[in-house]
């Protein structure tokens, strides 16, 4: 059994870092994670003794970031283009990031988030759909979707660990 306090030390960063891709916004990825933490750490003892916490803990910051905007309609998302890479980049690569931030800012919020828990954290179909809590149909639709309204868009730059089809995956 892992105390809460370790979960945050090791699994605080790739929460915000997903949070962080759903929304992309660092701030806001910050305040999803801290209140799902406030709300997880009430509820430790049982979190705690379930097989997997941080799937559990991930879905809570899903959740969390898709109700984010009910709760707190005035914040206006905006992307933050150091949030992928803290280090100087050359204006190039500076350039790209903010075009695909703009391009990913049109998606609807369950194809950004499909599309940050499948290429960021990883996750397949089915893992995406227990953490939505939907049909993995569903989420392969907002993936197909989000994939496609990318490619239309002009200038946009897809990253290469995106497929060019939706056979590729």
């Amino acid at each position: 059994m892992v105390t809460f306090e370790e979960f945050v030390a090791q699994r605080t960063g790739a929460l915000i870092g997903l949070a962080a891709a759903m929304s992309g916004d660092i701030h806001l990825a910050e305040d999803v994670v801290q209140d799902v933490l406030i709300k997880a750490h009430s509820r430790w003892l049982r979190i705690e003794e379930l097989d997997d916490p941080f799937s559990y803990i991930r879905r809570m910051v899903v959740n969390e970031y898709l109700s984010w905007r009910r709760k707190w309609a005035r914040l206006v998302p905006f992307a933050d283009i150091t949030l992928f890479d803290d280090r100087p980049d050359e204006a190039t690569r500076h350039a790209d990031r903010d075009a695909l931030a703009s391009q990913l800012a049109t998606l609807t919020r369950r194809q950004r988030t499909v599309l940050a828990l499948r290429y960021y954290s990883g996750l397949s179909d089915a893992e995406i759909a227990v953490a939505l809590g939907c049909s993995e149909g569903s989420v392969r639709a907002h993936a197909s979707r989000g994939l496609a309204a990318l490619r239309a868009a002009p200038e946009v730059l897809l990253p290469s660990a995106m497929p060019d089809k939706e056979g590729d995956r």
